[in-house]
């Protein structure tokens, strides 16, 4: 059984020497996971990847499952971080959805270990795997959160929304950068944000569409109702 997830331990050296180290082992073990997958990798693949001693590991991390969690968490922290950055200068919601899109492509063609990855996770370390989607949904929901008081999004559920947009993001980076990179990528993003923005309904409600439906409403002939009254029963004991 795994240990709960916790934080790894962080107190390693802090000089600019023991961080290169710490980093190099990091970016060691992003490949190794991701290439053999958590069960299969060892400490010792790691080390031999970051050209690390393997006494030396043990200075940063106590085990493996503490480096693959720290992994999970730095690549939410740098995604997160690198959105966060290309996004500062949009000046519209639209914008920053376009441009997140087009970051998030970018970084899973830099770290093309990202998906597989994060979903070890599920296995590996439950509360790891559901913290990486949490932290995210917690920064785009304070986002669109703003952008409807703004009034640039009409008011829905923040957090629900916050989800679809993830996962229109995640399967598209699967489909045309993972499994089969396109370089442009426009046409792929065209057609997300004319889904963001316009929904799916081939006739999407307008002021005039709802005026018309009004207006024939108001004109349609209301139904008569029924104003003859029922015959009169002959009283009991009256002659016929």
């Amino acid at each position: 059984m795994n240990r709960p997830s916790t934080s790894p331990d962080r107190s390693g050296p802090v000089t600019p020497r023991g961080q290169r180290t710490r980093a190099k082992l990091l970016k060691a073990a992003e490949s190794v996971f991701g290439e053999k997958g958590y069960e299969r990798a060892s400490i010792a693949d790691i080390t031999r990847k970051g050209g690390v001693a393997l006494g030396t590991f043990y200075v940063y991390f106590p085990d493996k499952q503490s480096i693959f969690i720290e992994v999970v968490d730095d690549l939410g922290t740098r995604l997160r971080r690198l959105i966060g950055e290309s996004t500062a200068a949009c000046d519209s919601r639209m914008d920053v959805e376009r441009e997140g899109l087009r970051t998030f492509f970018q970084f899973v063609r830099q770290h093309p270990n990202l998906y597989r990855v994060v979903r070890q996770a599920e296995f590996v370390d439950a509360d790891c795997y559901r913290r990486y989607y949490d932290r995210f949904a917690k920064g785009y929901v304070t986002g669109l959160s703003r952008a409807m008081e703004d009034g640039e999004v009409r008011r829905m559920d923040p957090e629900a929304l916050a989800y679809c947009l993830m996962g229109i993001g995640d399967f598209l980076g699967m489909r045309w950068v993972l499994w089969e990179e396109d370089m442009g990528l426009d046409r792929v993003l065209d057609t997300a944000m004319s889904l963001i923005r316009h929904g799916l309904d081939s006739r999407p409600a307008s002021p005039s569409r709802n005026n018309l439906k009004s207006a024939a409403s108001r004109a349609a002939p209301a139904k008569k109702k029924n104003t003859l009254r029922p015959a009169r029963r002959p009283a009991r004991g009256a002659r016929s």
